[in-house]
C-alpha cells in the first residue's frame, strides 16, 4: 500500500514522500499568487480559483484564502467563500452548489493520536458539505463530517458529529436546534417578514446597475 492509498483508507501518514512535499510547495505558489492579486483583478482571481482547484467552476473566494493542496477541494457553482477561509485538505474535501461560507472558517479533513508517543502521525476523514449550506464565521467543522444540504451552522460553531439536511445546528460541539420549517419560509430574520414585492424592488435595482 502506498503513502496516498493510506491517506485515502483513512491509515496513519506521514506526508514527506511520495511527491507530497511537492505538490504542497506548488500549491503555495498558487496560495500566494492568489491571495496577492489587486482588488480589482477580478478575472485574474476567476482564473486562479480553477488553478487552485484544478478544475473550472463559477464559485467565488475572497482572499486570503488558505489550503495545503488544493486539488483536493471539490466545489460546486454558486459557491461563496468569504475572508480567512482555511481548508486543509490532506483527505477529500467536497462543498456542494450555492453554499455560503462566512469569514474565518475553518474545515479540517486531518487529525492527530491522542497518544503523544504517536503524535507525529496524520489520519484523514473526508468531509462533504451538501448543497445550500450555509456556514456561519468562525465555525471549524472537523475530520468525517457531513453537513446535509441546506443546514445552517451558527456562527463559532465546531461541529464534530454529522450534521443531517434541512436543520439549524449551532455550539460546542455542534448539536441541532431545530428543523428549517414554515417559519423560515415567511421571516428572513427574527419578526422580518419575506416580501415578495420588496424583493422585486431589490431585483430592479440590480438590473439597473447591470444596464
Amino acid at each position: 500500500m502506498t503513502m496516498r492509498e493510506r491517506i485515502r483508507e483513512g491509515k496513519l501518514f506521514t506526508d514527506e514522500c511520495e511527491g507530497l512535499p511537492e505538490e504542497r510547495m506548488s500549491a503555495k505558489i498558487r496560495m500566494w499568487k492568489f491571495n496577492h492579486l489587486m482588488p480589482d483583478e477580478t478575472e485574474k482571481r476567476s482564473a486562479c480559483i480553477n488553478e487552485i482547484f484544478g478544475k473550472e467552476t463559477d464559485a467565488w473566494i475572497e482572499p486570503p484564502f488558505y489550503f495545503c493542496y488544493g486539488t483536493h477541494i471539490t466545489v460546486g457553482d454558486g459557491t461563496y467563500i468569504n475572508m480567512n477561509c482555511n481548508f486543509i485538505d490532506d483527505g477529500i474535501i467536497q462543498i456542494g452548489k450555492n453554499v455560503l461560507f462566512g469569514p474565518a472558517v475553518t474545515i479540517a479533513t486531518v487529525g492527530h493520536p491522542v497518544n503523544p508517543e504517536l503524535r507525529e502521525y496524520m489520519y484523514a476523514d473526508p468531509v462533504v458539505i451538501g448543497d445550500n449550506c450555509w456556514l456561519g464565521a468562525n465555525v471549524v467543522v472537523c475530520p468525517g463530517v457531513t453537513i446535509g444540504r441546506n443546514s445552517v451552522i451558527g456562527a463559532g460553531s465546531v461541529v464534530i458529529h454529522d450534521i443531517p439536511e434541512n436543520t439549524v445546528a449551532v455550539g460546542n460541539p455542534c448539536r441541532v436546534i431545530r428543523k428549517i420549517g414554515e417559519k423560515d419560509m415567511k421571516y428572513y430574520y427574527r419578526d422580518r417578514m419575506i416580501d415578495t414585492e420588496d424583493l422585486k424592488e431589490e431585483k430592479l435595482l440590480r438590473e439597473e446597475k447591470e444596464e
